[in-house]
């Protein structure tokens, strides 16, 4: 008599554990795309929520679609876990510590007008972000890196990014430089994955209805609130290759087009997206509080992650059903490559930013140390931020 094979299983989070795991880690979401490292640690090695290649699809579905990639990854990572309520939960729990520091920033620079004491405060604190996102690089890049063809894509997405060729570009060149080189690795005979995702279209009809409608209460009651909400809606949705594809949007759009702040203005708000944990587009947050207060933060910041949010969540069950053609998997393998490369950029940017001096490399050079030898992120940030105090207020 044959035994049958034991399930393994998986384990289930609750609601409340997924908010609160994922607003730990917003709490220390520095460095943009760099966070996904962070994000794969928390859902694959240290809960086990998601297997290895799950994930790796979750960040491959993420990369090609627009908005900002690390908090769509949560998103997904929610959704594998506990459906669409498990994937709003993490969505919100990741977004909040962003939001909530943006706000008051945004409040401090609203009646000050000048930010001499933030930005020395937070001076050290960019060090630490470059540190940051290189580590996030070398992790991402040891997991996904593992010929020399994987690199060479990686390598040429990283100057193609670096030359500020559009994003969609960049990783159509990767795809199809992977299709050509990369030799198949796998067949479709792998049975599918056993967890399934639930009835989706029903959820995202529903937001997007709620969406209309509050936008037709804006145009009734307050039309800039309208305008504000769909010029962020419609950024969000055209920022392919991460949220710091939407800076150059944002610029277009608010200073050049429309006029509502100066460009210092905005660079300021710029610099403080930068600097607060999250995705840079958290400056949506800090134009809709210059622009009409508390309401327009708040209209502004809905605006800009609904769409990441909607995508993430209507694609991703149908995008399941493509993990086992072999075509799709040397697709995949050049998307993943192209975003190694988006990090490597990334740091290099973040680098180039920063006025460097002894004190700002040491401690960049100490924060990197320590993320190497697996202290938590956590500690490293607010270590740094209180060295930061110290050395540059």
């Amino acid at each position: 008599m044959s035994v049958p094979t034991p399930q393994v299983s998986v384990p289930r989070p609750t609601l409340a554990q997924l908010f609160l795991s994922f607003f730990r880690l917003g709490l220390t979401a520095f460095g943009g795309p760099g966070m996904v490292a962070y994000v794969r640690k928390l859902v694959v090695e240290q809960k086990g929520w998601l297997t290895a290649e799950e994930f790796k699809d979750g960040v491959a579905l993420c990369q090609v679609i627009p908005g900002a990639t690390a908090i769509q990854v949560v998103a997904y990572a929610g959704l594998r876990a506990r459906g669409v309520r498990g994937a709003l939960l993490s969505f919100l729990g990741f977004g909040l510590p962003a939001f909530l520091l943006m706000l008051s920033f945004a409040a401090l620079y609203a009646n000050t007008r000048s930010l001499p004491g933030v930005a020395a405060a937070f001076s050290g604190l960019q060090a630490i972000i470059v540190a940051v996102v290189a580590n996030a690089a070398l992790m991402f890049g040891r997991a996904t890196l593992k010929k020399w063809s994987h690199a060479g894509i990686a390598l040429l997405s990283a100057l193609l990014f670096a030359l500020d060729i559009n994003p969609l570009l960049v990783l159509l060149a990767a795809v199809c430089v992977s299709l050509v080189l990369l030799r198949q690795t796998g067949t479709s005979a792998a049975p599918p994955s056993t967890v399934r995702f639930p009835s989706t279209w029903v959820a995202v009809l529903g937001m997007l209805a709620l969406y209309a409608l509050g936008l037709l209460v804006l145009f009734a009651f307050r039309r800039q609130l309208f305008d504000l909400s769909l010029l962020f809606f419609r950024i969000d949705l055209t920022a392919f290759g991460g949220g710091y594809a939407s800076v150059p949007l944002m610029y277009h759009e608010i200073v050049e087009t429309r006029g509502w702040l100066d460009s210092l203005t905005l660079m300021d708000g710029i610099v403080l997206g930068q600097v607060t944990p999250g995705p840079i587009v958290i400056t949506a947050t800090f134009v809709g509080f210059l622009l009409a207060g508390l309401p327009g933060s708040l209209v502004a910041t809905v605006s800009i992650f609904l769409p990441s949010f909607l995508l993430v969540v209507g694609i991703a069950p149908y995008f399941e059903h493509l993990r086992h053609s072999p075509l799709f998997q040397k697709a995949v393998a050049g998307v993943l490559c192209s975003f190694v490369g988006l990090l490597v950029t990334v740091t290099f940017r973040f680098a180039l930013n920063l006025h460097w001096d002894l004190a700002h490399a040491l401690l960049a050079a100490g924060s990197l140390a320590a993320l190497l030898l697996k202290v938590d992120i956590l500690w490293v940030v607010l270590c740094g931020a209180c060295l930061s105090i110290l050395l540059f207020l």
